[in-house]
């Protein structure tokens, strides 16, 4: 099989969350179900709040909800959805 890059936008319940905390456990998380290379970045959505955008790469024979559903369990976070699914070429 292939190779996927995945990302998923991670929203957090309030702007008071601490993101910083978020991360890292998303990285976590992505780490222990075998997502290569994940990194985040923060996306400003409106009055205060941010959105993480967790991004890695992934054997497309794995389920991507292994990462996605834990990540909704997160202490803070309110969704996680994956915003953007693509084969890696090259």
């Amino acid at each position: 099989m292939g190779t996927a890059l995945v990302k998923i936008k991670i929203m957090p319940e309030s702007p008071k969350v601490n993101l910083k905390e978020i991360e890292k456990q998303a990285v976590d998380i992505a780490k222990k179900n075998k997502a290569q290379n994940p990194k985040t970045e923060i996306e400003p959505i409106a009055f205060g709040l941010n959105a993480i955008i967790l991004q890695f790469a992934i054997d497309e024979s794995e389920s991507i909800d292994n990462v996605e559903i834990p990540l909704r369990k997160i202490k803070g976070v309110s969704s996680a959805e994956v915003a953007d699914f693509r084969r890696a070429f090259g």
